[in-house]
């Protein structure tokens, strides 16, 4: 039986449980207005140095990609996640994160994960790291520091990649 090139094998798709929580979840969690906020912080600059510029401009339909256009798109992006985009969802993650590396940076000092300027290797078994409360811990390490809307997403999404059993973290205030 031939064997089929790699360039032209179908994609495969990930095998995802009912109890797996989508991405998209995360950016409704936090509510429109802290998205919007979260879309304002957005480096363009960083965008373009991890090559990310192009993706997020097609991804989110725009013809221009600047700070305004991804102001004003904020509403449609925000209807997409709703309706469960998470191929959005995903590149507007890494828009988001790669605009606050020295944050992800420290959350990850705070929680003693082995990192180089914000990646971990993906060969570490980070989840050991995440001791019971860590969501909260980040949170009062960093909360002075960092703004809100963007730690708590980041404390999400760590949580979406690593510990799903975690659920949604909200900040107790």
């Amino acid at each position: 039986m031939p064997t089929i090139p790699f360039y032209r094998r179908p994609a495969r798709r990930p095998c995802v449980t009912l109890a797996l929580m989508a991405l998209s979840q995360v950016f409704l969690a936090l509510g429109d207005s802290s998205f919007s906020h979260l879309l304002k912080t957005v480096s363009l600059g960083k965008l373009r140095i991890y090559q990310l510029f192009e993706p997020v401009k097609v991804r989110a339909h725009l013809v221009k990609l600047n700070s305004e256009t991804l102001r004003k798109a904020a509403p449609r992006l925000w209807a997409r996640l709703a309706d469960g985009d998470e191929d959005l969802a995903r590149d507007l993650a890494q828009a988001i994160l790669v605009s606050h590396l020295g944050m992800i940076r420290d959350a990850l000092d705070v929680l003693g994960i082995p990192n180089e300027d914000g990646f971990f290797s993906k060969d570490i078994d980070a989840k050991a790291y995440l001791t019971a409360g860590w969501q909260q811990k980040v949170y009062d390490a960093l909360k002075e520091k960092y703004p809100g809307p963007a730690l708590v997403f980041y404390i999400n999404h760590l949580a979406w990649e690593l510990d799903q059993e975690a659920g949604l973290f909200t900040p107790a205030v």
